[in-house]
């Protein structure tokens, strides 16, 4: 496969590692907060009621994030179409990009998930909350700050993803010194 098959391939790929992604983030928080789903996602994403709330949870979470792995993996997978040489090391760096992604929007999730749980139990943000006690309150802080630190972690993806495709120029230019006939002396 060329480098252009090679290119949209890594779009497609990065486009289900996000959405596979939105689908067990959400599961994870739905399950610390199951209003924040029922209450706005679901409202907002248009799931009715005759859909499992699990379900449903997982659903929102593919609809929300399957476009932020083309978009965010975009500049790097085209930077690495024009400036990595080898097919093989060009596709290698992509899923390194795609691996990177993750960790980094994985990482951001953890910390929104701290935060919230911090926010929860501090009271700090109840003077800019229109919630009362209770679950709902709650709900909206892990499962709020878990999402929207989520997203956080992606756009730092975004100029993490270079490193890989860097990394691969630099072995590719350092193959193809080694490659190269010597001159005679």
């Amino acid at each position: 496969m060329g480098k252009v098959g090679i290119f949209v391939l890594l779009l497609g790929l990065a486009a289900l590692a996000a959405a596979l992604f939105g689908a067990i983030h959400n599961q994870v928080s739905y399950t610390l907060g199951p209003t924040y789903f029922t209450a706005f996602k679901f409202i907002q994403f248009g799931i009715g009621e005759a859909l499992p709330h699990r379900f449903g949870a997982s659903v929102v979470g593919i609809q929300a994030s399957w476009w932020m792995g083309p978009l965010i993996g975009l500049p790097a997978f085209l930077y690495g179409l024009f400036a990595v040489p080898q097919p093989r090391t060009y596709f290698a760096a992509g899923i390194g990009a795609i691996i990177v992604v993750i960790l980094l929007t994985s990482f951001g999730a953890l910390t929104g998930l701290i935060g919230g749980l911090v926010a929860d139990a501090t009271g700090i943000l109840d003077p800019y909350l229109n919630f009362r006690e209770g679950p709902t309150r709650s709900d909206f802080l892990r499962a709020g700050f878990m999402h929207d630190a989520s997203y956080l972690g992606g756009a730092l993806g975004l100029f993490a993803a270079f490193f890989p495709m860097r990394r691969a120029r630099a072995i590719d230019r350092t193959n193809s010194k080694k490659e190269a006939p010597h001159a005679a002396t």
